[in-house]
């Protein structure tokens, strides 16, 4: 069970809807269960530098199972994951905008979108999932 390129496309054509709404093109990543790239797509305008952090959240978010919001709340000073950022051969970006994607309670894949601030990242993000 994992995403397929279908899957992707629905949840890219949903964060992109939504980055139009709020005005800010994004850069939206979707990765498989492997936490691998299955697509992305970097709207007009958007940040070339957050092609790479885009990808990140999505990995991050699928290594660890949880929204990278979250994790970044955990990785603070003096928190239990402190210091995470620096694991993983530099992978793991602690910035909201990655969000697991569950089927029948499983964790199957993850998308990352980053080009906003850290909310708006979140809630295209969110949308995105929500077309999964």
């Amino acid at each position: 069970m994992s995403v397929t390129l279908a899957d992707a496309k629905r949840m890219i054509e949903a964060g992109e809807k939504k980055a139009a709404e709020i005005g800010q093109p994004m850069n939206i990543a979707v990765a498989d269960a492997g936490g691998n790239i299955v697509a992305h797509v970097r709207m007009d305008g958007a940040w070339i530098g957050s092609i790479d952090i885009s990808q990140k959240k999505a990995y991050t978010s699928r290594a660890f199972d949880i929204t990278t919001k979250d994790l970044a709340e955990h990785s603070q000073s003096g928190n239990q994951f402190f210091g995470i950022h620096a694991s993983n051969n530099g992978k793991i970006m602690i910035f909201a905008g990655g969000v697991p994607l569950k089927k029948e309670g499983q964790v199957v894949g993850a998308v990352g979108v980053s080009g906003g601030s850290g909310e708006q990242d979140h809630t295209v993000a969110e949308a995105a999932a929500t077309a999964f």
